[in-house]
């Protein structure tokens, strides 16, 4: 590990045995405002300071087996280089969360997040990876203790997805799935090909912050046009025999949003507008970034990236993110839900531009 990496969390932990210690002085009992603003703040470090004593005890054993390989005991060595491997992988695991831990927090980064997965070129092959990479996600937030609420579906004949939206709630959602966004592209020999060949096809997946009702203000009566209509199931065939779909209108943006999963009108009718506000926060939030990334490219000019952010090849059990130039063939865990090491991997570069995206400072003289 680093040393400024070191140093930071050596203040971390200082600081939270700080609160710790103001917490039980019996003079703060006094005072409830700063009670609070110090839990809060604990709160918010016992995380990083938990992986950090975890760190160090993960190193201090691995020091331990070290020794212990380095004498002349073989039997003790060879179990101690067993043991070894193991916390190497962990040193390495805990390593790339704190880094995680220690990036500038973008204000969104602790929301929610409302995730849009459709089915791009390729047909029927296309819908079909649009339900494993569900299948990824939602395993991928159930080893956090996220919870996932699926918002609106479209299923095709064969089980797979023309597009699903889903709701992700938990700790800090919005800023771990967001570099999920984007174009993904799967490489491998469909179920309706006969003849064994390799198909490419490509199906996007779009993250986005939930908006509060203090962030997005919509007057119901003047912006939006509200349809009901018949829910549709596979094949055509109706779901129930009432008008419960909902396709609202945002009249302003032109954007529009259907649901139909529920049996309750108003229930789709809360679905939507749910989605719509999280798509009208995430129109907001790219014209603000474009607006600062129209003054950088004037400054530094314009790198532009393929649209594809990531290639999963089936045959090779090979995954690439295209934008770190990563890649890992174990395709088999990724799609388990093991997305860990990209996302980290993703997170510390984006800081890393952000930092490098930032004006010089102005020399005092």
């Amino acid at each position: 590990m680093k040393m400024d990496i070191h140093e930071q969390m050596k203040s971390i932990e200082s600081r939270y045995r700080e609160i710790e210690d103001k917490l039980i002085d019996p003079a703060i009992s006094l005072r409830p405002d700063l009670i609070r603003d110090l839990g809060r703040e604990q709160a918010e470090l016992r995380e990083t300071v938990e992986t950090w004593r975890r760190y160090k005890k993960v190193e201090d054993d691995l020091n331990d087996a070290r020794e212990i390989r380095a004498g002349e005991d073989k039997e003790l060595a060879g179990l101690a280089e067993e043991e070894s491997l193991a916390l190497e992988q962990e040193r390495d695991q805990l390593e790339a969360r704190l880094r995680e831990m220690l990036l500038p927090r973008d204000p969104l980064s602790k929301k929610n997040a409302i995730m849009e997965i459709r089915a791009g070129t390729g047909g029927e092959e296309a819908s079909l990876f649009a339900r494993d990479l569900f299948g990824m996600y939602h395993r991928f937030a159930a080893a956090r203790g996220w919870r996932v609420e699926v918002l609106n579906h479209n299923v095709t004949g064969r089980g797979g997805f023309k597009e699903i939206i889903a709701q992700v709630a938990g700790k800090g959602v919005y800023g771990i799935l967001r570099h999920e966004s984007g174009v993904h592209r799967v490489q491998r020999v469909p179920v309706t090909e006969s003849q064994g060949r390799i198909h490419t096809s490509t199906v996007t997946v779009a993250v986005l912050p939930e908006a509060e009702d203090v962030e997005i203000e919509i007057n119901i009566e003047r912006d939006l046009k509200v349809d009901v209509f018949r829910s549709q199931g596979p094949g055509g065939q109706g779901v129930n025999t009432t008008d419960s779909a909902v396709r609202i209108t945002h009249i302003p943006t032109g954007i529009a949003v259907t649901c139909q999963d529920e049996r309750s009108q108003h229930k789709n009718k809360a679905r939507a507008i749910k989605i719509l506000k999280a798509k009208l926060l995430d129109q907001e939030q790219k014209r603000q970034k474009e607006e600062i990334a129209g003054l950088r490219r004037s400054q530094v000019g314009t790198g532009e990236r393929a649209e594809k952010v990531r290639t999963y090849n089936f045959p090779q059990n090979r995954v690439t993110d295209h934008r770190i130039n990563l890649t890992l063939h174990k395709l088999d865990r990724v799609l388990m839900g093991e997305l860990d090491e990209i996302i980290s991997i993703l997170a510390a570069r984006e800081a890393e531009e952000g930092l490098n995206s930032m004006p010089p400072e102005k020399e005092d003289k």
